[in-house]
């Protein structure tokens, strides 16, 4: 009987045969026991194969477009991606820079993605000796070039053309639109903008969100959903398998034919900056959704958020920061000799009027 419900739930006769050979060799309470729990077991697994997990669009993953581990250490050559700058490759990571001083480099995707609907999911780590200095971060890139050229905005070009996300773990600007750092934030350029360094992107992003992720002793993940023209980011900085989402903008206009990269800076400060793995997945197209090829690769990137705003310039301070430190401390030292002075003088009136009262 054991063996006909063990074959019936689709559990191979071989296996069957296997459980009726013991099942036989034990006592009647022991069997008992054991026919409880393979009969629970077996509800559980008939119950699963009948129950599909909740799943609102089918995704597949495209190696072509993905960075998985070992990689190639020896030639440098990774198939369809290309090496720059002072990238160096390991069987287990893509050190974009090391922590050292002035580096930056690139990997960059040599084929086009195509696909209409997208999500990657981004495995890295952030790391370096310095303990509350350090930078400058890390960009993922969807652009219309085949490979930045080396520049100033995370390791690679101003004046890109497509999305930005940026993974910025030092702070340039301190005024209007100030922000903590590590910072994850987006832009996304048609060719004519500038991206505002100076002011760590304040006046260019769409949308963004601080996250601890540089320093962890874990690895830190990050989901970028590009579905249906909406931009989602989420995070799991924590190494907790679970998701902190950290923005969404609509009305996102990205063409399909771009090409997706990676890229890094350090400037007077360092870091390791390292990519462990990209999975890059097509997602079917949503409900009501249409797509044409031919006027998907004409699109010009574009979103509805905040206008860029001009660049304005810190206001200079009067007096340099060593002047105003040494103003505070005398200015302190002054106040303090007041107040001693006050108390001191009521101090000494209240012991004379005390002295003048014993000789009554």
């Amino acid at each position: 009987y054991l063996r006909r419900v063990l074959v019936s739930s689709g559990i191979n006769a071989e296996y069957g045969e296997t459980f009726q050979h013991y099942f036989k060799r034990i006592n009647l309470s022991s069997r008992m026991g054991v026919f409880l729990v393979l009969w629970c077991v077996l509800v559980v697994a008939v119950h699963a194969s009948k129950t599909k997990l909740p799943m609102e669009k089918k995704v597949y993953i495209r190696r072509e477009h993905s960075l998985i581990r070992p990689y190639s250490s020896l030639s440098m050559e990774t198939p369809m991606w290309d090496y720059s700058g002072s990238t160096i490759v390991s069987n287990n990571e893509i050190r974009l820079t090391p922590d050292r001083q002035s580096k930056n480099g690139r990997v960059w995707n040599t084929i086009p993605l195509m696909a209409r609907n997208w999500e990657l999911l981004l495995e890295f780590k952030v790391h370096g000796a310095g303990r509350t200095l350090y930078g400058d971060g890390f960009a993922l890139w969807y652009t219309a070039e085949g490979q930045l050229k080396p520049g100033d905005i995370f390791g690679a070009k101003n004046g890109f053309k497509g999305l930005g996300i940026f993974f910025d773990t030092y702070s340039n600007h301190n005024g209007e639109h100030h922000h903590g750092h590590p910072y994850v934030s987006a832009v996304v350029f048609n060719g004519t903008q500038k991206y505002d360094h100076d002011t760590d992107g304040t006046h260019n992003e769409l949308a963004g969100c601080q996250s601890s992720f540089r320093g962890q002793k874990h690895e830190t993940v990050a989901s970028i959903k590009y579905i249906n023209n909406v931009l989602t980011v989420h995070m799991d900085a924590r190494g907790k398998n679970k998701w902190t989402k950290c923005f969404e903008v609509k009305n996102v206009i990205l063409p399909i034919g771009y090409h997706l990269g990676l890229s890094a800076q350090t400037g007077q400060l360092a870091d390791n900056h390292d990519v462990l793995m990209m999975k890059t997945y097509e997602v079917d197209l949503v409900p009501g959704q249409t797509f044409n090829q031919e006027e998907a690769l004409k699109l010009v990137p574009s979103a509805e958020g905040e206008p860029d705003r001009p660049h304005v310039d810190d206001p200079v301070p009067l007096f340099s920061r060593r002047v105003r430190t040494i103003f505070y401390i005398c200015f302190g030292l002054v106040f303090v000799l007041i107040v001693g002075g006050i108390a001191w003088h009521y101090y000494q009136r209240l012991a004379a009027a005390k002295s003048k009262k014993r000789f009554y």
